[in-house]
């Protein structure tokens, strides 16, 4: 079992950054695939990044790459995701989510945590 609680949304300016966090509870956390999602008003729920603990391979969604790092520290049993040139389009929940294995659709995801805001003002 695993529970996942974000922190660190808020409102920017377009252009400006964000660190989101993803604390995790449970001593298995370092064998668990690591992802973040976002879903903005009437839209689905879409992949941002994931980390996987296998290796620390990183992938991300083609429209975030070069502006959005994922990271994760398992001695903290946390991962993050630095945001940077923020856009209007970034707004949405963002969401962390654990997998035992790697995959990028959000169905495949076993624990979601709560959701943090994040908004981009133009």
């Amino acid at each position: 079992q695993v529970q996942l609680v974000e922190s660190g949304g808020g409102l920017v300016q377009a252009g400006g950054s964000l660190r989101l966090s993803c604390a995790a509870s449970g001593r298995t956390f370092s064998r668990y695939v690591m992802g973040w999602f976002r879903q903005a008003p009437v839209k689905e729920r879409e992949f941002v990044a994931v980390h996987n603990w296998r290796g620390g391979r990183v992938y991300y969604a083609d429209s975030v790459e070069g502006r959005f790092t994922i990271s994760r520290d398992n001695a903290k049993n946390t991962v993050y995701l630095q945001m940077n040139s923020l856009k209007p389009e970034d707004t949405a929940v963002y969401y962390c989510a654990a997998a035992s294995n790697l995959i990028l659709s959000p169905q495949g995801y076993e624990y979601w945590g709560q959701g943090t805001q994040v908004t981009v003002s133009s």
